[in-house]
């Protein structure tokens, strides 16, 4: 999965776009300005967005061309981006966050729970997560998003991976993507906004 990743990072264009994601930036404008982690933060489309906006960002993926395209979109509007080569697992800083911000982060099945019961260890309480991803009834669809059914979320899945916390939302919606090459067209999502209990 690692090679995957730094292949599509290594093309020239930035494959979700430069862009924030809309629910990721709706929800966003509704908090009061802190600091967030932005795991599987790819490109740095959610971290740019959120330093100009005044947020204190630190944000990883395992991808090193990640890394690269992610500071160099921060560069180029005068930012410096705290970004992370790190996996999921094993990242660790003593730092915790007001919000958790969580943009198509789809984990291997196999550590899925466990990566999103660490990541919730690095959230204030109190704190908000903010989460979009796709649902089962993406599989099939030509938008984006992992070909493995065990891979993409149920709601039922969603409340018992992130246990601690207080869904203030949470559905399971059809919108259309425009995100990049690789996020275009009708998409199943499930967004959630929690409150760390």
């Amino acid at each position: 999965m690692k090679d995957f990743w730094n292949n599509r990072y290594d093309e020239e264009t930035y494959a979700y776009g430069v862009s924030p994601n809309i629910y990721f930036k709706e929800q966003l404008d509704l908090l009061k300005i802190g600091s967030i982690l932005l795991p599987a933060e790819g490109e740095g489309r959610n971290a740019l967005y959120a330093m100009k906006e005044g947020w204190e960002v630190i944000a990883f993926d395992f991808s090193e061309s990640a890394m690269r395209k992610a500071k160099t979109l921060a560069e180029s509007h005068g930012l410096h981006l705290d970004y992370q080569v790190a996996d999921v697992l094993t990242f660790e800083t003593d730092k915790r966050f007001d919000v958790l911000g969580l943009s198509y982060a789809h984990f291997p099945s196999t550590i899925r729970a466990m990566a999103n019961k660490n990541l919730l260890h690095f959230v204030k309480p109190n704190g908000k997560v903010i989460f979009e991803a796709f649902s089962k009834e993406q599989l099939g669809k030509p938008s984006g998003g992992p070909k493995k059914e065990e891979m993409l979320f149920s709601i039922e899945e969603i409340k018992n991976e992130f246990k601690g916390l207080e869904f203030q939302i949470l559905e399971k919606k059809t919108i259309q993507l425009n995100e990049g090459i690789y996020h275009t067209g009708e998409a199943s999502v499930i967004r959630f906004l929690g409150n760390k209990i």
